[in-house]
């Protein structure tokens, strides 16, 4: 078994994600999902989907980019 490097949970079905050749042991996407994903910049939140990006910052969505003074993201369907 592989323990976790999140929450040091000794579990049979661990997995290894690589990343930036350095070795992460996770039982869990959630454990991951707080370990390796980015936040937005504007309300803190993971990004677990494609999220935005504008100058290495990293946003959930086109509203918190507007937010956080980038106007020029675009959400599917918003036509502001």
């Amino acid at each position: 078994m592989a323990q976790c490097q999140r929450c040091g949970n000794d579990y049979d079905k661990a997995f290894t994600i690589i990343k930036d050749d350095k070795k992460y042991v996770f039982d869990s996407f959630e454990c991951a999902i707080h370990d390796l994903a980015p936040s937005c910049a504007q309300c803190s939140c993971k990004i677990i989907g494609h999220g935005m990006e504008d100058a290495g910052i990293f946003f959930c969505n086109a509203h918190c980019a507007k937010k956080a003074g980038v106007p020029c993201m675009v959400d599917r369907g918003d036509s502001r």
